[in-house]
């Protein structure tokens, strides 16, 4: 029996992890598909750049409700109709093709993908076996960032005009859902009522601060690092390339964060995690004009995207139910209100300061939760005195 229950984890874990990959294949071509469509037609950057925001704004607004959907009809129906949604989305971009029509449909495009990662997430932490769950977190994280950049590489076979671009990234949606209906999710959600976003905000701060630092970096450095290295004599090309060398990061040395993990301290992994962002911006500026820059920036994509997978890890050993769907929702919230904050802050600092306000920023995010831990561990320990 014990056999028997050991595979049917591994096999709902499978068809978890595949069903949300495939999501982030296909939503990896959606988000330069937009950019280039809109470009084309002329739109100015910072109207792009607005509509752009529509989905972190999608993923917010969706955490309200997440959970709620999920315990009154099931995480799985839940999760299958949203796939169903976003395919009918990306295919209404092209049917209606005027930029106040996109600013609507990219906001119902983030409501989905945040209630899909939501749902999807707490499937991988609820059916990770407890000694291996950083592990595979890790191997999880890392797939999904190979499947978005994968993602994105499509459009170079099918280019961007007509139906045809859409239409595969809508046909890769629906074949998430034959992968979600393999998922045995009847025991997730245990408890007789649900768990409010706003409910589990004080259960888990500390956590959820650490997801949206790493999410305001997320926002930042992808948004505006090509720009920064531009700032320093880098040729286009080689500016995008850099980018590309903080997501490999992601792709090859989050396993080997995850065994750490779990071999030793989570909390102390991810504090690491902290402690090599925050050092990665102070030493960004005098290492651009040398060749020590390439390496430094896997290092700095792998440690920011793991305080990520680590913490989805420390969740599912924290929680389970709904309070566990409550968790990956505010996840999700989290990350849309932190990639949010990381665009503004970057593009302010970078007007204020000039391109060293970008690393500078970012350094002091990561300062900021430093000191914000430090004074909740006191504040702590001072209760229990």
């Amino acid at each position: 029996m014990a056999v028997s229950g050991e595979r049917i984890q591994w096999r709902n874990l499978i068809a978890a992890s595949a069903a949300v990959c495939v999501f982030s294949f296909s939503m990896g071509e959606m988000y330069p598909l937009l950019s280039l469509k809109m470009e084309g037609w002329g739109t100015e950057r910072w109207v792009i750049g607005l509509n752009s925001a529509m989905s972190p704004i999608g993923i917010l607004v969706a955490g309200l409700f997440i959970s709620k959907l999920a315990h009154a009809f099931g995480p799985k129906r839940v999760a299958m109709w949203m796939a169903f949604a976003t395919a009918l989305v990306l295919l209404s971009y092209p049917t209606l093709p005027f930029l106040p029509a996109w600013f609507a449909l990219r906001f119902l495009q983030g409501a989905c993908v945040a209630t899909l990662f939501a749902l999807s997430e707490a499937w991988v932490v609820r059916f990770a076996h407890g000694q291996y769950r950083a592990r595979v977190t890790a191997i999880y994280a890392a797939v999904i960032s190979a499947s978005f950049g994968l993602g994105a590489g499509v459009l170079g076979i099918t280019g961007i005009e007509g139906y045809l671009p859409f239409a595969v990234g809508a046909v890769v949606i629906l074949c998430a859902i034959p992968l979600m209906a393999m998922v045995q999710d009847d025991e997730i959600l245990d408890e007789e009522s649900h768990v409010s976003f706003f409910e589990f905000l004080p259960k888990a701060p500390m956590l959820l601060f650490a997801i949206a630092v790493h999410a305001i970096f997320d926002g930042a450095m992808i948004g505006f690092f090509a720009v920064y290295a531009v700032s320093h004599g880098y040729s286009i090309p080689m500016a995008a390339l850099t980018v590309t060398a903080m997501a490999l990061g992601n792709v090859v040395l989050q396993l080997p964060l995850g065994w750490l993990a779990d071999r030793t301290s989570k909390r102390a992994v991810m504090a690491g995690c902290f402690v090599v962002c925050g050092g990665g911006m102070l030493v960004i500026q005098p290492l651009m004009h040398t060749i020590w820059i390439w390496p430094v920036l896997p290092v700095l994509g792998a440690a920011a995207f793991g305080i990520y997978s680590i913490g989805l890890a420390m969740l599912g050993d924290r929680f389970k139910g709904s309070d566990l769907v409550a968790g990956t929702t505010a996840f999700s919230s989290m990350w849309g209100l932190g990639a949010l904050a990381g665009s503004v802050l970057a593009g302010a600092a970078m007007d204020v300061f000039g391109p060293e306000g970008l690393p500078l920023s970012m350094f002091g995010v990561f300062m900021l939760y430093v000191l914000a831990l430090g004074v909740f561990g006191l504040r702590q320990r001072n209760a229990l005195a």
